[in-house]
């Protein structure tokens, strides 16, 4: 049986400067820089940069493709990409052209999903990765992400729906923990996430 991976829902009232230290494993974090990179450690922003090449070398950046494509085959599934792959007249070999105009904005979002995945890394932290998506292709992909063995996803998102996903929600106000904890518990409690939600 796998083991599931842990999932820390981070909902960001404010954010203008990030404090503090950084542990992996119980131990601490001296260079971040050389440390979060990967395969360790895998980023997308919330508006994730493509370039004007081929599909397949937006998900590579350079990483190297296995012979087999198993690594590649499954970070396109677990990022729901494969539909959108076979409905592209070239495949993965169609150019995505500038900033990735030919795709939709949640086929970009999930071509950087895939170029995540396809590095296999231990930490993945997404930025409101899914907000371009349908509520059924976001299930799927939340579904896919987690059901992908052991690693830790760290997930900015203010999305009822995915939170109650966490293992660990952490509230920041001001560049500092406001709260942490399971969201049932800090619905009751927290009243800067108690506004957040009143607002959606």
């Amino acid at each position: 049986m796998q083991a599931k991976p842990r999932f820390y829902g981070l909902s960001l009232a404010s954010y203008p400067e990030l404090r503090g230290n950084s542990t992996g494993n119980g131990k601490l974090i001296t260079e971040p820089v050389r440390f979060f990179v990967p395969p360790r450690s895998a980023y997308t922003p919330q508006v994730p940069q493509l370039f004007s090449d081929p599909l397949r070398e937006n998900i590579l950046l350079g990483w190297p493709e296995q012979p087999d494509r198993q690594s590649l085959d499954k970070a396109i599934a677990t990022a729901v990409l494969e539909l959108d792959i076979a409905a592209l007249e070239q495949g993965l070999e169609t150019l995505v052209g500038t900033c990735g105009v030919k795709l939709s904005g949640g086929q970009i979002q999930r071509t950087a999903a895939a170029r995540m995945l396809v590095r296999e890394a231990e930490l993945l932290v997404f930025d409101d990765l899914s907000s371009a998506l349908d509520i059924a292709t976001e299930q799927l992909l939340w579904e896919r992400l987690f059901s992908g063995g052991e690693r830790t996803c760290l997930v900015v998102s203010h999305r009822p729906a995915l939170l109650e996903l966490a293992n660990q929600v952490i509230v920041l106000k001001d560049g500092r923990v406001e709260a942490t904890g399971p969201l049932s518990s800090l619905l009751e409690t927290c009243e800067e996430l108690q506004g957040i939600f009143n607002r959606i």
